[in-house]
């Protein structure tokens, strides 16, 4: 006999597909071309600032901050090398400079 009162199925079942319909703002759906990035950790979240950062001069703009409970950042970083291998398998590999460390002297000016 099977326990079919679990809404997800019988057990075992991978879960239905979900369909979430998605509202994009004229304004977010522009984007934002962001040249740099920098993440912070702490216990509860990640912090991702999006930055453009203009060329031949020390100056950036924070285009954008998102903030993500760890888990979900661990599930975007899946997410993100699964695309960025897909992209490499069709394209190539993406030549990347050496990493450098986060900059040393950043502050926020609002």
């Amino acid at each position: 006999m099977t326990d079919d009162s679990d809404p997800n199925g019988p057990r075992g079942a991978p879960p239905a597909a979900v369909h979430i319909k998605l509202q994009l703002e004229d304004a977010i759906a522009q984007g934002a071309y962001c040249n740099l990035a920098l993440v912070a950790a702490s216990e509860t979240e990640f912090v991702l600032d999006f930055i453009y950062l203009q060329p031949q001069e020390p100056k950036g703009k924070v285009r954008a901050r998102v903030l993500l409970a760890p888990k979900h950042a661990k599930l975007l970083l899946a997410r993100l090398k699964q695309r960025v291998d897909q992209f490499e398998d069709r394209y190539g590999e993406i030549p990347l400079p050496p990493i450098l460390p986060a900059p040393p002297h950043t502050e926020t000016i609002n």
